[in-house]
């Protein structure tokens, strides 16, 4: 039987697909992804192919992407497809680090600073005054604490380069973003259904770059209805 293995991203836990998660039980097992113990993204794949069996369907969040198309990398005969939300597959850009370092050090300052700088642009700014999406986001950062916050960004600084690799992973690939997902943009998803053989992309309206959470229902409607499309290709 496939599997639904739902990776996370950064500072993020099993919340960002929970929706998904359960609306995904009726077709098959779905296990939530931990990322939170690893220093490297190919790593956090390895670790996440060696505690799950049989064939897998992968849906990665924003560095939980990058964690998804890694496990595509290593363990291509296992992945029937990839579902890839506000990511990217760029290495390390050329001014990257500095920015990087400054929110590891805001972080070990306080959490709840890093909280507040970082979460109101990874949204839709119409969603910024949501009291109830800010506090569950905000918690979600705070239960991550600094030091798990500076593994993953170390982690991401040391990324591989998915353009390399990604023309070889032939499995279904959707590809979702936020139309106001100004992190990880519409034409960064471009780049990558570009290099990859079998993907469709699809902009959801009215999101950020968390849009899982900010419109769970219709980023489970274009993950079933793909689903439903390529079943014969996914589950058959």
């Amino acid at each position: 039987m496939v599997s639904h293995l739902l990776i996370p991203g950064l500072v993020s836990d099993a919340r960002v697909w929970r929706a998904l998660g359960d609306a995904l039980a009726t077709r098959g097992p779905v296990v939530h992804g931990d990322v939170t113990r690893d220093d490297s993204i190919a790593a956090m794949a390895a670790r996440l192919l060696a505690e799950t069996e049989g064939p897998l369907i992968v849906a990665g969040h924003s560095m939980g992407g990058r964690v998804a198309m890694e496990m595509a990398h290593q363990a291509p005969d296992r992945i029937r497809a990839l579902i890839l939300a506000n990511t990217g597959h760029a290495a390390q850009g050329p001014d990257e680090r500095p920015k990087r370092e400054a929110k590891i050090a805001l972080g070990h300052e306080s959490m709840e600073k890093l909280a507040a700088e970082w979460l109101p642009p990874m949204l839709d700014p119409a969603r910024t005054g949501d009291t109830a999406l800010m506090a569950d986001l905000t918690e979600m950062v705070l239960d991550a604490g600094a030091d798990l916050h500076e593994r993953q960004i170390r982690a991401l600084l040391g990324r591989p380069d998915a353009a390399e690799y990604l023309p070889e992973i032939a499995c279904p690939i959707l590809l979702l973003t936020g139309a106001q997902d100004s992190w990880s943009p519409e034409s960064q998803h471009r780049q990558i259904a570009d290099l990859a053989p079998d993907s469709e992309l699809q902009v959801i309206g009215a999101a950020g770059h968390f849009m899982p959470i900010e419109r769970p229902q219709e980023t489970i409607a274009a993950i079933e209805s793909w689903l439903n499309r390529r079943a014969g290709d996914i589950y058959g």
